[in-house]
């Protein structure tokens, strides 16, 4: 008969990579935006090999629109300036790029003081500057462009943007693939442990099942069985009779009860 305590070598989850998966993914949780940054650089810089011209005419129609809507947005606008200072440009193809926009146009009626003029971050900065100076690119487009380079960058954001991405394409891919690979190793990970988990669960299911066979209720052929044949008082015939001592029912089997000796 089973003992009523059985040790079980059950297999249980590892502690390590339970934590260390937890911990893997609120790193994650925290670098997914420059995981996103990552990979649309180097999204765009394949593509930028494959729709070159088709990407060219579609980058430079979203930086005209915008370089249109430039003072009604002022997110918009520290967006442009941002790009022009990062790229060291000025508008899409050029400066003069920047009569798309109202208040920059260098058309006779425009009574805007920014007339013929571009953004301060078109500005080509001076490392002695202390102060920033907002009004650099005033009335700048009224000079030849010799002159014009002397003050702002010619260049426009499309070219310098296409420029940038061959000169970083190998540091950011090679970003891109450590992060893939770490994501891998995360998804590696998440396999061990559902797995480990999928093997405790049907060890408690097998031990339940253990356990039920092992402690059910005896059946009545299993106490007659137990008590034995004994004579009928009535007819004389041997068969089956209540046992002389009672048969308790509990776990594990059948108990007899107990006798007292007298003192």
């Amino acid at each position: 008969m089973p003992g009523k305590h059985q040790h079980f070598q059950e297999p249980e989850v590892g502690c390590c990579g339970k934590y260390f998966l937890f911990g893997f993914n609120i790193v994650f949780w925290f670098s997914v935006f420059l995981g996103l940054i990552f990979f649309l650089e180097l999204a765009t810089g394949i593509l930028a090999f494959v729709f070159k011209d088709w990407i060219r005419d579609q980058l430079n129609l979203f930086i005209n629109n915008n370089v249109k809507a430039y003072r009604d947005d002022i997110d918009l606008q520290n967006l442009i300036d941002f790009a022009q200072e990062y790229w060291s440009c000025c508008g899409a193809r050029g400066p003069n790029d920047w009569n798309l926009n109202i208040y920059f146009n260098c058309t006779d009626l425009n009574p805007s003081r920014e007339r013929c003029g571009v953004p301060f971050s078109c500005c080509v900065r001076d490392p002695a500057e202390d102060v920033l100076n907002t009004q650099c690119g005033y009335d700048v487009r009224l000079k030849l462009e010799l002159e014009q380079q002397g003050f702002i960058h010619t260049k426009g954001c499309v070219g310098q943007f296409e420029k940038w991405l061959q000169d970083n394409l190998i540091v950011v891919a090679g970003v891109f693939m450590g992060i893939a690979l770490l994501q891998i190793f995360g998804i590696c990970l998440a396999q061990n442990l559902v797995s480990d988990i999928k093997a405790v669960k049907a060890n408690w299911s097998k031990w339940n099942d253990d356990f039920e066979n092992h402690w059910l209720t005896p059946t009545i052929s299993e106490v007659l069985s137990t008590a034995g044949p004994q004579q009928n008082s009535l007819t004389g015939a041997p068969g089956p009779a209540p046992p002389s001592r009672h048969v308790f029912f509990g776990l594990g089997g059948l108990y007899p009860e107990p006798t007292f000796k007298n003192w």
